[in-house]
């Protein structure tokens, strides 16, 4: 675990330029502190990671990967105490005249980094800018890995020393606070650890293990493509959470047989099996899919058809569905082809690498 401020040593990074922004004071008081966090691309177990879920499914479990597109934090400790927010992909900015202010704001036009602001509760001012590669509403949990990256670079900022599981905590009660429903644990392991994941959710906490397959294999046997409509994840999840709590048999059974695969899939991939990943993957998308209205959409049942006349086996919405990505299975060696199908039939293919590495933390050079 260790420390926040242990994470990386030595990750030099270029300098930062923004011809906007001569708006306010940006000459740095301190070292300029920059966090990165990759986002994910989960194979099973999805939505079992909800607190109490899993709680009533012993075994449970979810398996994820953390895919090369990366969200990041940067703070430049500024002099005086305004507080200054930006948003390099969203285009938003925020500017407070103190921390006071921060403190007391009910909304904001950019939750993530104020809602942590008001947790962290820094006591000198500073430029906070946050950006994230992946496209908006994707479903491969970039608010989360954004949540991850700026916890970071906050805890570092107001030297509070953090261990990964403990950053987890605050990341996901604080982005439960923002979208006000329930959130799951599982989007924050891959951003914080990198890899690929299988994370045991038990009575007496949650527990990450690393899966021991080759990033290459992953690599070569995976297509990511983007539906170009944004999800909600937590409107989604929390239709079926309800249904669950309240006792709806046929969504407790599908959570059971979602647990069970999820289990067999982390047997799978130790094993390189190709084919029954392949199986297992169809058979969590056509569990999913009946636990609650809107989970699919004529174009991802369009490109998931396309897919498999081209080489595709199987594939998935990422995250809560609705819209957002999907990920396919394809034929080793039939992944350029079935990327051209998707991008034809309107996806918009993403570039998928297995992040080897998790949340970084650096201050600039």
């Amino acid at each position: 675990m260790g420390a926040v401020r242990a994470l990386v040593q030595g990750w030099h990074i270029m300098p930062h330029h923004n011809p906007k922004m001569h708006k306010v004071n940006l000459l740095p008081t301190g070292p300029v502190i920059v966090a990165k966090a990759p986002c994910r691309a989960d194979l099973a177990g999805g939505t079992i990671d909800l607190w109490p879920l899993y709680l009533f499914h012993p075994g449970a479990m979810t398996v994820n990967f953390a895919v090369n597109i990366q969200t990041t934090c940067r703070i430049t400790p500024l002099k005086g105490r305004g507080i200054h927010l930006r948003s390099s992909d969203t285009k938003r900015e925020e500017h407070f005249a103190s921390f006071d202010q921060v403190r007391s704001a009910k909304k904001f036009k950019l939750p993530i980094s104020g809602r942590l602001l008001q947790f962290f509760a820094p006591k000198e001012g500073a430029l906070i800018e946050t950006d994230s590669e992946s496209p908006a509403g994707a479903g491969i949990s970039g608010s989360s890995a954004l949540m991850i990256a700026t916890s970071a670079a906050l805890a570092r900022f107001t030297d509070r020393h953090l261990t990964l599981e403990q950053m987890r905590v605050i990341a996901q009660n604080v982005e439960a606070q923002i979208i006000e429903v329930p959130t799951g644990c599982q989007d924050y392991y891959p951003a914080l650890y990198g890899g690929v994941s299988a994370i045991r959710l038990d009575a007496d906490g949650i527990h990450r293990e690393a899966v021991p397959v080759l990033p290459e294999e992953i690599e070569s046997r995976f297509v990511l493509a983007y539906t170009g409509v944004p999800r909600r994840s937590g409107i989604n999840n929390w239709e079926v959470f309800k249904s669950h709590v309240d006792g709806d048999k046929r969504v407790f059974r599908n959570f059971e047989n979602i647990a069970s695969i999820a289990r067999e899939m982390h047997q799978a991939l130790v094993a390189m099996d190709w084919g029954q990943v392949a199986k297992l993957l169809r058979e969590e998308w056509k569990l999913r899919r009946t636990n609650a209205p809107g989970i699919t959409t004529p174009l991802i049942d369009r490109l998931i058809a396309v897919a498999g006349k081209h080489g595709g086996q199987a594939a998935k919405v990422c995250g809560a569905g609705g819209g957002g990505c999907v990920i396919f299975l394809v034929e080793k060696g039939a992944a350029s082809r079935v990327a051209t199908a998707i991008g034809e039939a309107g996806g918009r293919v993403l570039p998928l690498q297995v992040a080897r590495d998790g949340l970084r933390v650096a201050p600039v050079i």
